[in-house]
């Protein structure tokens, strides 16, 4: 909206104007940001974990008062000369609240006073005080929605897949070579928040040694003292033989390692479907998880994998409760290129879905990245398709551009990463060192939604599209 100041020979006694505003939790972050106040009270994670509500900072509601001030009356080029409060009562995330400015006196030498008012939930004064300001000097016209958008970093998504594991039974988990302090502190992590039953396999000397160096208690934890790396792996895979966990965690080991195990023919854990990986994001901005794979697994799939590489992304998203997953097929073009092998997997895909062979879900390609997750690009491209601008899930062509794109996503877009190998008898949980707390967390969470989703066929959460908190 174009504004237009008002100068001092404008502004008339009982002039007034107002602005709404509903608080929301981005507004208590970056105020505590801007302002260093890191009053837990004001902190919407800290407060809940208190099972409180978060109180918007008195000075975040009297900050409202200058939006008023600055861009409407008198508007540009106002100039703060004092300005006092009383606080009568709170706001919390989620109150609509009104900010009203009146003019009460014009002073000398461009000074005006006004009072302010700030109302909340029922009318209720929240704050209220007067203003002193220089008025504008020369007239100003100027847009106030040109300022560049602020991109909060929250991780709203996973804390949704981890509420959604409250009463869940902890899922046993064999937990490979946790011996040092990132695997096995996750380990015990996931352990505390009740999402898995670990059974900790490999040096028993070794594993003391690391939960001794975290301040961390094995007592009760069943601990199979196993030496060498292969041995542990096989280990773990026989245990899963034996209907004796339920998902393997990797540890302080090779991915290979481990997989060597899992896909032996005679007792590994081979099923009829192609074993894939499945990358879970939760990006900042973004009003959805996304869905990535296989950026860890099959180098260079042929479209027979590729098939079983979709289908274990659909029943991820299954799982977490997108009801039904949009899947976009990706190349480097959204068209049908001879001379590019993907698109033509793209094309088979996309065809195959429509005749049932792939289920769940709608599936489309090929698309190109921009088109597959921007609406935008979509148009721009004339791409009808339900789809395109809102895919769930993005199946890579390769494994390096699915690695490419979840690093890109992780290092530069700054979302945190977790996820699970499918096509084994039972889930695998490949972290990584880089992994954060809550990307393990949230890793184990799929895991145990996975397994509940396939014992009792319905998801226990709905993952929808949400506007930021």
């Amino acid at each position: 909206m174009i504004r237009e100041n008002r100068l001092y020979d404008e502004l008339k006694v009982g002039d007034s104007a107002a602005i709404k505003r509903v608080c929301t939790a981005n507004d208590l972050y970056i105020f505590a940001h801007a302002s260093g106040n890191l009053n837990p009270l004001h902190v919407p994670e800290e407060s809940r974990a208190d099972g409180g509500e978060a109180v918007a900072p008195s000075m975040w509601v009297g900050a409202l008062v200058s939006a008023v001030l600055g861009n409407i009356l008198p508007g540009a080029g106002t100039l703060y000369r004092s300005q006092n409060f009383v606080f009568l009562n709170r706001a919390h995330v989620g109150d609509e609240l009104t900010v009203n400015v009146s003019v009460r006196e014009k002073l000398s030498e461009g000074r005006v006073v006004l009072d302010t008012r700030v109302t909340g939930r029922g009318g209720d004064t929240i704050a209220q005080g007067a203003a002193e300001v220089l008025a504008p000097q020369r007239k100003i016209r100027f847009d106030d929605d040109r300022l560049p958008e602020l991109l909060v970093q929250r991780h709203r998504h996973f804390d949704r897949l981890l509420d959604a594991c409250t009463g869940l039974e902890p899922i046993v988990t064999a937990v490979v070579v946790p011996e040092d302090r990132v695997s096995l502190g996750g380990a015990l992590l996931a352990a505390r928040n009740g999402l898995i039953r670990p059974i900790l396999i490999g040096c028993a000397r070794t594993i003391a040694a690391v939960a001794k160096e975290i301040g961390a208690d094995l007592s009760g934890l069943d601990v199979h003292d196993v030496a060498g790396d292969d041995a542990a792996a096989a280990a773990s895979v026989a245990l899963a033989n034996a209907g004796k966990v339920q998902a393997i965690m990797k540890g302080h080991l090779h991915t290979d390692a481990l997989l060597h195990h899992v896909v032996k023919r005679d007792g590994g854990l081979r099923t009829a479907r192609r074993l894939s990986h499945v990358f879970v994001m939760d990006v900042p901005g973004l009003d959805h998880p996304l869905i990535v794979s296989d950026a860890a697994i099959n180098i260079a799939p042929d479209l027979e994998a590729k098939v079983d590489i979709t289908q274990n992304a659909i029943d991820v998203a299954l799982a977490l409760g997108i009801a039904q997953p949009k899947v976009g097929i990706l190349s480097a073009v959204e068209t049908v290129n001879p001379q590019i092998p993907s698109t033509l997997d793209a094309a088979v895909l996309s065809k195959m879905a429509e005749r049932g062979q792939i289920k769940g879900a709608i599936v489309d390609g090929p698309l190109a990245m921009d088109n597959a997750v921007d609406v935008a690009a979509a148009k721009t491209k004339g791409i009808t398709s339900l789809v395109a601008g809102h895919a769930d899930i993005l199946i890579v062509p390769n494994l390096e551009a699915g690695n490419m794109l979840a690093k890109e996503l992780s290092f530069i877009a700054h979302a945190e990463a977790a996820g699970l190998a499918l096509g084994a008898t039972v889930p695998l949980i490949l972290t990584s060192r880089a992994d954060g707390e809550k990307a393990r967390l949230a890793s184990c969470a799929i895991a145990a939604l996975y397994r509940a989703w396939r014992a009792g066929g319905h998801a226990r959460t709905a993952v929808t599209a949400q506007a930021a908190e």
